[in-house]
């Protein structure tokens, strides 16, 4: 990817693909492509310490996410990350709610792929004059979960009233952090930048990232009660939702 524009134009791709095939990963896309217009508009309007470096970054970080799904669902040939496959296996399955395929999207790119972006963005300088931009994509991010989850009426009938009787049954799905996310992997960022083997430093991360994902979709008697009423509430046609879902974030 060469500009921003690419990116969405991908993104565009991607979404429609994904309506068209009743792909569930279409949950992700539709909201990482709003993130992608946000980043974009903050370029414009020169909200970022480097807005050329940012753009970079965008173009950089998005590329593992078109990377793993064109692995995935489009037989490109390149290996798929283990967060990425816990992701798309669990979006072949129906027994998950749209919350969820969205968390293991962000847990996948946040987690894992941010942090590899940010690194090979500065590459050869200070990792850390790129940490406040890094903090800004995530303040954006977490912007637009706060919005969706607030409207996830309008996808899911029963979510925000069901959602609250789970209390602490599982705190990867009910109160998963973007803070902790965005924390996490600028850690990750540092010990990548630094480290000799850098395919070593992805596995170990992509190992524990996978099995972040693993308690996202594993849940106790409790829960799994829960979230199986919350997914009746969400009877819409896979399309029907995404279209609902880029309401919400519009």
């Amino acid at each position: 990817m060469s500009s921003i524009e690419n990116v969405l134009k991908k993104m565009d791709d991607i979404v429609d693909q994904c309506k068209h095939q009743n792909l569930r990963a279409g949950y992700f896309a539709v909201l990482y492509r709003f993130v992608t217009l946000r980043i974009k508009k903050g370029i414009d309007n020169g909200e970022f310490d480097d807005n050329d470096r940012m753009e970079q970054l965008d173009t950089l970080f998005a590329q593992r996410f078109f990377d793993a799904f064109d692995a995935y669902y489009n037989n490109s040939g390149k290996p798929v990350t283990k967060s990425w496959q816990h992701a798309f296996d669990s979006a072949q399955s129906p027994d998950y709610i749209v919350m969820q395929h969205m968390l293991l999207g962000i847990n996948a790119h946040i987690n894992l792929d941010l942090g590899i972006a940010a690194a090979e963005t500065m590459e050869g300088k200070d990792l850390e004059l790129i940490h406040h931009d890094y903090d800004h994509i995530n303040a954006i991010l977490a912007s637009l979960v706060d919005e969706v989850t607030s409207n996830m009426s309008r996808i899911s009938l029963f979510f925000g009233p069901l959602i609250r009787l789970a209390g602490n049954a599982d705190d990867m799905l009910v109160k998963f952090s973007i803070i902790a996310a965005r924390d996490g992997a600028w850690e990750f960022a540092l010990k990548y930048t630094a480290a000799r083997d850098k395919e070593l430093a992805i596995r170990e991360r992509d190992k524990k990232i996978s099995n972040l994902a693993g308690r996202l979709t594993s849940s106790g008697p409790l829960l799994s009660f829960i979230l199986k009423i919350i997914r009746w509430g969400e009877f819409r046609p896979l399309q029907t939702n995404m279209n609902r879902l880029a309401g919400i974030i519009k």
